[in-house]
């Protein structure tokens, strides 16, 4: 380990398990001009994680579980940080290639950009409809961008989908200039606290880089109550970040669903890595996962509606549904 790096590399860890120890070995062994360090913040393993990590070159901090936090965690990880860049990923991101890191971080010898942040790609496993979901996720594009808010005035004229299209920023894998990060810390988030410190590095004139030609692997196939779970969550963030309502009301539930059940039927049809029974096992349940997206999506605007908040029920859905996201 460098004495004094230049950069550090931070994993959030909680019982990784076989894959990311494989993940750790490609991370440990990037191709960097200057010196680095591994910092991971372990959130109460019990699977050998720490075990693994002792006999590992890297710093390890233990928090317990109950003190994780989306946003507080990786402010703690900024202040714990020796190196002046902090690049982060998580556990499942598999690097694809030793230069992964290199990109990210030259895109911060531009002393205005305060973030920088990798292209991702599907597992080779990964179901049609994960596939789908992360090809239409901007992080999937083969072009760079900079993103700059120059003018706040135009930025609020533009419509709320755009506006989080200027301020997509994704710490799956991305890199944050560690002395911006002290001054406009990550804030207690327990979703999205990507997107809430882009947004507010922005306004204070600084810029975002997307870098594609770093790049990871990283995508899940999770179970539709998790799915539920998640879209809940996102889309009560963009509420209160953008004011964005893509389901604004309970009718809407169902145009949505009907709308994003043809898309995904239809993207199932045309995939021709798959045999006619795979697909049209995937058709039929492209139904029940495009309805209950748009519900999950429906719900998550409406509760951060003011008066919602202090509704009893509205409480109680929202503890249900944040637990294990």
């Amino acid at each position: 380990m460098p004495a004094q790096p230049l950069v550090t590399l931070v994993v959030p860890t909680r019982n990784g398990g076989v894959e990311f120890q494989n993940n750790l070995r490609v991370m440990l062994d990037q191709q960097l001009d200057r010196s680095y360090e591994v910092l991971v913040v372990d959130s109460g393993s019990t699977d050998g994680t720490i075990e693994f990590l002792r006999r590992q070159p890297v710093r390890l901090v233990q928090i317990p579980s109950s003190d994780f936090n989306h946003g507080l965690t990786r402010a703690l990880a900024v202040r714990e940080a020796r190196g002046d860049i902090v690049v982060f990923t998580v556990q499942d991101a598999l690097p694809v290639d030793g230069h992964w890191m290199q990109p990210l971080v030259n895109a911060l010898d531009d002393p205005r950009v305060a973030g920088a942040y990798s292209r991702q790609l599907p597992r080779r496993d990964a179901t049609p409809f994960v596939r789908e979901r992360l090809n239409r996720w901007v992080v999937t594009s083969e072009t760079s961008r900079r993103q700059v808010i120059d003018n706040p005035a135009e930025f609020e004229r533009l419509s709320p989908l755009q506006r989080f299209q200027r301020i997509v920023f994704d710490n799956v894998s991305s890199a944050v200039r560690r002395r911006v990060a002290i001054d406009i810390p990550f804030r207690d988030r327990r979703f999205g606290e990507d997107l809430d410190w882009s947004y507010r590095v922005l306004l204070a004139g600084q810029a975002i880089a997307y870098v594609p030609a770093s790049c990871v692997i990283h995508s899940h196939d999770r179970s539709l109550g998790y799915e539920f779970k998640r879209a809940y969550l996102t889309h009560q963030h963009l509420r209160n970040l953008l004011q964005i309502r893509l389901v604004p009301t309970a009718a809407h539930v169902g145009w949505f669903g009907l709308g994003r059940a043809v898309r995904l039927a239809t993207t199932v049809a045309t995939d021709s890595t798959m045999g006619w029974t795979a697909r049209l096992g995937w058709m039929v349940r492209a139904t029940r996962y495009s309805f209950t997206e748009a519900l999950a999506q429906y719900l998550g605007g409406r509760a951060s509606c003011d008066h919602l908040k202090q509704s009893p029920l509205s409480r109680w859905i929202d503890r249900r549904l944040s637990r294990g996201v």
